[in-house]
């Protein structure tokens, strides 16, 4: 089954990376947007909640958490409001671990219709790794289709790019997708996004968006990918046609969505995927089912409550 958009559209955007591919996402959707954020230097739009974690000035994943549920209230009357909600985060990111989790079950809890977009940390950000793996499995569970970029596969695949570089091809990368959002058809399940740098042979940007898209799933897990051309009125036919070829080799059914807007010269390639992902493996207990787990329901957290308490002799 596909993911289908029903207006009014609400995109929330979740700490410094997700509220700026809010803010683009509601352009192209002509939406409403909503920015989170425990800084206030992410909250560039009028339309924004800030999470204050009092005079604490690095704040916990589990504070931040904990705090924004001292704004349950107001984001439960945000969301009610809307049909389709698209949900940007940043799970290498504190404010995207520490908030998704209670936006994508407040949107479950008002049976909203739930998009959500994450991208997983690099490899080295091994404080992140953990959380964020917790964080996606929460995500997933809440909402009806999950788009996930890793950055870390990105890098794997080209090791020359600096952290700035992977982070501006991986926002892009996002704002493609959301670009054909009412044109594509996108399936309701987990989806891997996948790209390249630019480069001037599209094989090669085709053979490196397959590589990235191996790093997280296997093949056999594969089971529809669609292929976004971009610099399409620039490509030859044949070229085109070559793709069309080597997807076809490895991908019993797939899609070619072809723009001829854009400037860049690159494949973007979504891959709806079922069974293990690389990410189920961030967490050691993953294997456990939520049915199983006694604490399921509630997303960890913590509160600074400033108890004034005596010293006990």
């Amino acid at each position: 089954m596909t993911f289908e958009i029903t207006e009014p559209i609400l995109v929330i955007g979740l700490g410094r990376v997700g509220a700026e591919l809010a803010e683009k996402a509601k352009k192209s959707l002509n939406s409403d947007s909503l920015l989170i954020s425990h800084d206030q230097k992410d909250l560039t739009d009028e339309n924004s909640i800030k999470i204050s974690t009092k005079s604490v000035v690095n704040p916990s994943i589990h504070l931040i958490r904990g705090s924004t549920l001292e704004n349950l209230e107001e984001i439960q009357g945000k969301i009610s409001k809307y049909s389709t909600i698209i949900l940007m985060s940043n799970l290498a990111g504190k404010a995207g671990i520490g908030i998704a989790p209670i936006v994508s079950k407040i949107c479950k809890e008002q049976e909203k219709n739930l998009l959500s977009f994450a991208i997983m940390p690099f490899k080295f950000e091994k404080d992140r790794i953990f959380q964020s793996g917790i964080a996606l499995k929460r995500i997933r569970h809440d909402s009806h289709c999950t788009i996930v970029l890793d950055n870390d596969a990105l890098l794997d695949s080209n090791p020359d790019l600096s952290h700035e570089q992977c982070n501006h091809i991986s926002n892009k990368a996002i704002e493609s997708v959301i670009s054909s959002l009412k044109l594509s058809e996108i399936s309701d399940d987990v989806n891997i996004l996948s790209t390249s740098k630019d480069a001037d042979d599209m094989e090669v940007s085709l053979k490196d968006s397959l590589r990235m898209l191996y790093e997280d799933a296997p093949p056999n897990s594969i089971k529809r990918s669609m292929l976004y051309v971009y610099g399409g009125s620039n490509v030859p036919i044949g070229v085109l046609n070559s793709i069309s070829n080597i997807t076809g080799g490895v991908f019993d059914e797939n899609t070619t969505h072809v723009d001829m807007s854009s400037n860049e010269s690159k494949i973007v390639m979504l891959s709806s995927v079922q069974g293990e992902t690389k990410f189920d493996k961030y967490d050691p207990l993953g294997i456990i089912s939520s049915e199983k787990t006694i604490d399921w329901d509630e997303p960890e957290c913590s509160i600074n409550c400033e108890l004034d308490l005596k010293q006990l002799e």
